[in-house]
């Protein structure tokens, strides 16, 4: 299979999926800006977000995706059918548990999240957190069909489907939004109910690609086929390898709450600062990252099945190349051209130029650290592709305790900044941790040539670094306001002769693109 044709399919269609969730974030931040109400809006999505990226995309694909993809090397689909029905029922009757336990207990979750909110926004997002917790449950049950389709190598709707749920909170904010605030009801409320009729479109997408590859799970309904499941020994294993990983990903989630409880005592508009600068910090993570992780764990998965070590490691190091050349001038885009960017998404409505500039230091610290945020994506199914949950788990809390570390320091100096700097410095310990770790067991070795390889790179990035700086204190990104067409258009520009540059000067310095590009697992 080339993996660069599938890399580059699933990076088109979560582009899609990050340019439709730029502009449901832009919709908010025109409607609601960086207010008290959009700040208990984005804690209330967090947390059922949280659980899914804690549980179903975490430590559930972690333990799932390996063994899924293993069984059906070594036993064929007829047994991966079973396993993937067994997976399916224990999986239903859990999550029916766990949306009414989230239900009941929103009130905690919100104080977790964020205890420095005022009466009135605490309320407000106690309300939204239980109109979407369910939501946990649909995107659970999307991870387990994203994971059977992964193995069947059918990356497309996966990779699609993320873009139903922008939709569905686009239309509702602004279809909803004047009739709320007509008949005086919280108008941020359209957003909520935007999020529960994307995550029911989602699953209902799953279910025609299941069909046509003939493994639409078939999901136990009485106490008799629940016991069944609960005993087939592949259930059994997946909850062992999921123990750890739920710690090794609760580290990182941990963090995330941690800085949302910080934010939520700097203010209103703090925790709103933080998920702009995610959303365009996400870009570059979901185009990159999200899709090598994508394609290379069920491959990796295999090799490992195999015990075909040489293309264990030749997958690796391919997939930490394209690391190098595609995010290494990403995260100079984010550093020195955050402002621009955020002036010609954000300012308009309710986004303010003060909002504007917060905004952007917050986006620029997470440039710092995006190679160690993007790189981790690739080196960690090293170690899950081998089913080996534990090390990722010591490394992230080690990790986590350097974040806080980075917090103590950073905030009382740089504020709302800060919180993105640790994130990204502390991601970098991360990656570069679990990198050695692979090259120490031999898992990873690397080609010939990486010296020149990032010479060239690092060259090329500070050619383009250097001309986006320029153009960014050449105008003035926040009085271009008055002329949106021409903002955005001047945008589209630089950033097209940034791209040009740097694999021109990529181009002029030897490097054969081609070659580098080029792998076949």
């Amino acid at each position: 299979m080339n993996l660069l044709k599938a890399a580059f399919s699933i990076s088109a269609l979560t582009l899609l999926s990050r340019i439709t969730g730029l502009v449901r974030d832009q919709i908010g931040a025109a409607l609601f800006g960086t207010s008290a109400t959009m700040d208990a809006f984005f804690i209330a999505f967090r947390i059922p977000n949280l659980l899914r990226r804690l549980f179903a995309e975490g430590a559930f694909s972690q333990a799932f995706v390996p063994l899924l993809a293993a069984t059906r090397a070594q036993h064929g689909d007829e047994a991966t059918h079973r396993l993937v029905d067994a997976v399916a029922t224990v999986m239903t009757w859990v999550l029916v548990g766990v949306c009414v336990l989230g239900v009941a207990a929103a009130p905690v979750f919100v104080w977790l999240m964020a205890s420095g909110f005022d009466p009135a926004t605490t309320e407000a997002a106690v309300l939204m957190t239980r109109w979407m917790f369910p939501y946990i449950g649909c995107m659970s049950l999307v991870a387990l069909s994203s994971g059977v389709l992964n193995t069947w190598r059918q990356f497309t709707i996966p990779a699609f489907t993320p873009v139903l749920l922008n939709l569905s909170v686009i239309a509702c904010a602004w279809l909803l939004t004047p009739v709320l605030r007509q008949r005086g009801i919280e108008p941020v409320y359209a957003m909520a109910i935007g999020v529960m009729l994307g995550g029911v479109l989602q699953l209902g997408l799953q279910v025609p690609a299941l069909m046509r590859i003939f493994a639409l799970p078939r999901i136990g309904v009485t106490w008799s086929r629940l016991r069944a499941a609960w005993a087939h020994p592949g259930v059994r294993q997946i909850l062992s390898k999921m123990g750890p990983a739920i710690l090794g990903v609760s580290v990182a989630q941990l963090s995330l709450v941690i800085n949302s409880q910080i934010a939520s005592h700097l203010g209103a508009g703090a925790v709103s600062t933080l998920q702009y600068a995610d959303r365009l910090m996400e870009l570059p993570i979901a185009m990159l990252g999200v899709a090598l992780g994508m394609v290379l764990t069920p491959q990796l998965s295999s090799a490992q099945a195999r015990d075909d070590w040489q293309a264990y490691s030749g997958l690796l190091d391919w997939g930490l190349r394209m690391v190098l050349l595609l995010a290494l001038p990403c995260a100079v885009v984010l550093g020195v051209f955050a402002l621009p960017m955020v002036a010609t998404l954000f300012h308009r409505g309710a986004f303010d130029g003060q909002a504007a500039q917060l905004a952007a230091a917050a986006t620029a610290g997470y440039g710092v650290g995006l190679i160690g945020l993007v790189g981790v994506k690739v080196v960690a199914p090293g170690y899950y592709a081998r089913q080996d949950m534990r090390t990722p788990m010591r490394v992230g809390i080690g990790v986590m305790v350097l974040t806080q570390v980075f917090n103590a320091a950073l905030v009382p100096w740089l504020g709302v900044p800060a919180l993105t700097l640790s994130l990204g410095l502390a991601a970098i310990v991360n990656a570069g941790w679990l990198l050695w770790g692979l090259k120490r067991l031999d898992h990873w070795r690397p080609a010939a040539g990486w010296p020149a390889f990032t010479g060239r790179i690092v060259l090329a990035c500070a050619v383009m670094g250097v001309g986006l700086a320029i153009a960014a204190r050449q105008f003035d990104w926040l009085a271009l306001g008055a002329h949106e067409a021409r903002r955005a258009g001047l945008l589209a520009l630089t950033l097209l002769g940034a791209v040009m540059l740097y694999f021109g000067t990529l181009a002029v310095s030897g490097m054969n693109l081609r070659e580098a590009l080029r792998r076949q697992g």
